[in-house]
């Protein structure tokens, strides 16, 4: 059963879905907007793809540490712990949902052949027929990577519901012979087939350190090699975290960016 979906809205969209008799859909605690009378709001600690109970004690032992391990793991990753759960019943119903920052949203269709792979705090909701879960980049990546440590992944067939910062840019790296180098706050989603690192913005040499120290992207730039879809953001949280501060009269950025960012963490 697809899921019927609209995506409204400029600055800040919101993804409006229409759902038929006993379909579910699911969101991240903190994405809902509004919704029908005749769908219900269920909050679960448990994802889709956290086994099913089965029978007697020993599927709702099983159970119970599946839910347990996903929670561990969103924990861990610093995601929300909860899911909101919402089905329609007695005909049609619709739901809203949008993302936590301004900028624009997709809609992925998964066909159970590959994953898609998106930033941390991006997925907003999902088909029931779809598996969330948590990826970790590598230790290098994650030691060097900042944003990209943390990745979400989902799998299985149905509609995911993604947001991000500033204007969207859909790429192929087969455009691209098959390799991107980015700002690792840029990334917002990737295909599986796609394969995430970490790279020093030059050598120790002085353009290697004119990079680091002047350019704005510290001393790492994330890079994306392979085959598949890419989707980066124009706006970074960091950039609008600095610009927001500048506003207020607390420049932290500095005169030049990169090592002699004053920002506090």
């Amino acid at each position: 059963m697809t899921l019927r979906q609209q995506i409204v809205g400029n600055a800040m969209q919101m993804a409006v879905c229409t759902l038929e008799p006993g379909q579910t859909v699911y969101c991240e605690a903190g994405k809902f907007l509004f919704k029908t009378a005749n769908v219900s709001m269920e909050t679960r600690l448990g994802g889709p793809g956290g086994g099913q109970q089965g029978g007697g004690m020993g599927g709702m032992l099983r159970q119970a540490m599946g839910t347990a391990m996903q929670v561990g793991q969103r924990a861990l990753a610093g995601e929300s712990l909860a899911f909101q759960y919402f089905t329609a019943s007695g005909g049609e119903g619709t739901v809203g949902f949008a993302g936590v920052l301004p900028g624009e949203m997709r809609a992925l269709e998964l066909t159970g052949s590959r994953a898609w792979f998106a930033e941390k705090d991006a997925f907003v909701a999902a088909e029931a027929t779809v598996r969330f879960g948590i990826a970790f980049a590598g230790g290098r990546a994650g030691t060097s990577g900042g944003e990209g440590f943390v990745l979400e992944k989902f799998t299985g067939h149905g509609t995911v519901i993604i947001a991000g910062a500033g204007n969207f840019i859909d790429l192929d790296l087969a455009d691209f012979g098959g390799r991107l180098d980015v700002d690792t706050g840029c990334i917002v989603a990737f295909e599986e087939g796609v394969q995430y690192g970490v790279q020093r913005v030059g050598g120790l040499n002085r353009q290697g350190i004119m990079n680091a120290v002047f350019g704005g992207e510290g001393l790492s730039l994330a890079t994306l090699e392979g085959s598949g879809r890419v989707i980066l953001q124009s706006l970074t949280i960091e950039g609008l975290a600095n610009a927001l501060k500048k506003a207020q009269g607390g420049d932290k950025q500095g005169p030049t960016g990169g090592l002699f960012s004053t920002h506090a963490g």
